[in-house]
């Protein structure tokens, strides 16, 4: 009798151990007998099929949500890629609800989200470059900067941006960078260090009145590269002001207006932006560069938080260079994950 319980009839009538390739089928089957013959399967869902058709035009139309009540607009482009989890949420509970509606309209934000992200699934990463870029917030609480220094200098990095630099932990990265890097400046709390020489070091205005933005010449062999570091201001989400970014766009706007008067053709961005390449408050500065991690990265290259990181916010641009491959780098002991990046330099005139 006991061994009855794990036989099963076969098809010449007889019995026989169950296989698992059978009792999936035998699940299925059922499942869809279930569903036969129930004309309410039409019916059922509504309260689903909105919330799947609202997610789908909330991802359709992020660009045109508004600003102007907590910057909504921002904090939803801020985590867009995160949406996408609420579709199979939705279409698990469609086949729970038995809802043939609703399993349909999940199709929409599946298609909406594929076509926005769909690209960064794939790796885009080639195997050139003739210059290898890094920036990492190194966090002004950080409690082993020597370490910090040593873990990125291992990148092998030919050019280092560093931001969230304290004072008293300046000459700390100077030490520690030193036998990686010949050439550094630093310029209020951000700094670059190259294995080329840099000219033209100055502060670049971002409208906070303390300096947290530079740019340098970086003699590179295949020719001079205008490179920018820049720490702009954070953002808050508070319950309620909603999404702060007021000031963060501002120095945006005036980072963006500094890049664009660059007489430099090869320019490189390096920094924290606080924002990623989806939100729209980014735009004077997007708009005139292109994102490495978007077009050569793996993956989405979530840089923060360190410990779950959701996005990214550390940020590598370029004009006048083709992205190779793009990456995050290995933790250190930042609320960042630090970020690199392999280029070609256009050498053509």
């Amino acid at each position: 009798m006991a061994q009855q319980a794990y036989m099963t009839e076969t098809a010449d009538g007889g019995s026989g151990p169950e296989r698992p390739g059978a009792r999936l089928r035998r699940l299925a089957r059922r499942l869809l007998n279930g569903w036969r013959g129930d004309p309410r399967i039409w019916r059922r869902g509504a309260v689903l099929t909105a919330l799947a058709l609202l997610l789908a035009l909330v991802m359709l139309v992020h660009a045109h949500i508004p600003n102007a009540v907590g910057n909504l607009g921002s904090l939803t482009e801020t985590f867009l890629p995160w949406l996408g989890l609420a579709i199979p949420v939705l279409l698990v509970l469609g086949v729970v609800r038995k809802s043939a509606i609703a399993l349909i309209a999940v199709l929409l934000p599946a298609i909406v989200w594929l076509n926005l992200f769909g690209g960064l699934l794939t790796d885009k990463a080639g195997g050139g470059g003739d210059l290898m870029v890094a920036t990492h917030n190194v966090n002004a609480d950080n409690p082993d900067p020597a370490a910090t220094a040593t873990d990125v200098a291992a990148s092998g990095a030919d050019v280092l941006a560093l931001e969230e630099l304290p004072a008293s932990a300046v000459p700390v990265y100077e030490k520690a960078l030193a036998p990686t890097y010949r050439h550094h400046a630093v310029v209020g709390t951000v700094g670059l260090w190259s294995k080329y020489p840099m000219t033209e070091v100055r502060a670049v205005d971002i409208k906070l009145g303390w300096k947290r933005a530079m740019r340098a010449t970086v003699a590179t062999p295949e020719g001079p590269v205008a490179v920018y570091v820049a720490h702009l201001p954070s953002v808050r989400v508070k319950i309620e002001a909603g999404f702060t970014a007021r000031q963060r766009d501002k120095s945006a706007d005036a980072l963006g207006e500094a890049i664009a008067d660059e007489p430099l053709r090869r320019v490189v961005l390096l920094g924290d932006l606080n924002g990623t390449m989806n939100d729209r408050s980014l735009n004077a500065v997007t708009s005139q560069l292109r994102s490495t991690q978007g077009a050569a990265g793996s993956g989405f290259g979530f840089s923060w938080p360190a410990s779950f990181p959701m996005a990214r916010i550390d940020q590598i641009m370029v004009r006048g260079a083709e992205p190779e491959s793009s990456w995050t780098l290995p933790r250190t002991d930042s609320d960042h994950l630090p970020v690199a990046a392999r280029v070609k330099l256009d050498t053509g005139s």
